[in-house]
């Protein structure tokens, strides 16, 4: 009995011991027939398939890589709350960003410290020196912000704006006392001043006014005040024979060479 049934197990391990190669060209074959059949169950619902030029794997890759950046652009990710509207940065927001890297070329414009708070609310007008003044702004920026933070956030900012419009316009409500403070602060950029002058100082001229000048500085400028360069620093030998300080240097070469025209033998 035992032979037997070795016998008729023999050709089950036989039909087992298939070499890798040959399964994967069976599956590969198996996947490419129903991709076939796939393809023509598409065809027979859409005649119309074989006109339209089929999309690379490579194309179809670009378009998730280019949906995915401009999701993360603008704040969104795949599948939230509005990825397939970009969102839109407000008047007021944007001026805030202005102010906020204002002065600090690492900052990212998300959030903005005290300096930079108390300037906005100076440039736009938040102050005015009766209702607003700038010991007031720095109470409530200290009100707002976290504790653990120097920064306020645009959230926190707009609390802030809030705090300021109700003091600020007392005769009017809390949203409209709000609406006039945005409207002062919408679309403005920080004030730039102009480059600083130099003071004229009479120390200062009496140093650089070269008429005034002795020794051997006198000799580097004329009497306008103009450099002379390197006749005003070196002495120059004069090699011409001359004297020093003689005046008529070069009348007698015109004597001699003076053309003899015009004179009787």
């Amino acid at each position: 009995m035992g032979t037997a049934e070795s016998t008729r197990r023999k050709p089950k391990s036989t039909n087992k011991s298939v070499s890798p190669k040959e399964s994967n060209s069976c599956s590969t074959m198996a996947d490419q027939k129903d991709n076939i059949d796939d393809f023509k169950v598409q065809t027979a619902k859409h005649p119309n398939m074989s006109s339209v030029s089929l999309r690379s794997h490579s194309e179809h890759s670009k378009d998730r890589m280019s949906k995915r950046l401009s999701t993360e652009s603008n704040g969104t990710s795949d599948g939230g709350m509005g990825s397939s509207t970009p969102v839109e940065i407000t008047a007021l927001e944007e001026s805030f960003r202005r102010f906020a890297i204002h002065g600090d070329t690492r900052a990212t414009g998300k959030e903005m410290h005290g300096k930079n708070w108390s300037k906005l609310c100076k440039d736009c007008g938040v102050i005015d020196g009766k209702n607003i003044t700038l010991t007031d702004v720095d109470i409530v920026f200290s009100k707002v912000k976290k504790k653990s933070c120097r920064n306020i956030t645009f959230e926190e900012f707009k609390v802030a704006l809030g705090e300021l419009a109700r003091k600020k316009y007392q005769e009017k409500t809390g949203e409209d006392a709000e609406a006039e403070v945005f409207k002062l602060i919408e679309g403005k950029a920080p004030v730039i001043a102009g480059v600083t002058r130099a003071v004229a100082s009479p120390t200062v001229s009496r140093l650089t006014d070269t008429t005034k000048f002795t020794g051997s500085h006198k000799e580097r400028f004329d009497k306008t005040g103009r450099g002379k360069g390197k006749a005003g620093r070196v002495d120059i030998v004069d090699t011409s024979g001359y004297v020093s300080g003689y005046k008529h240097r070069g009348t007698y070469e015109k004597k001699v060479n003076k053309p003899t025209e015009g004179r009787p033998m």
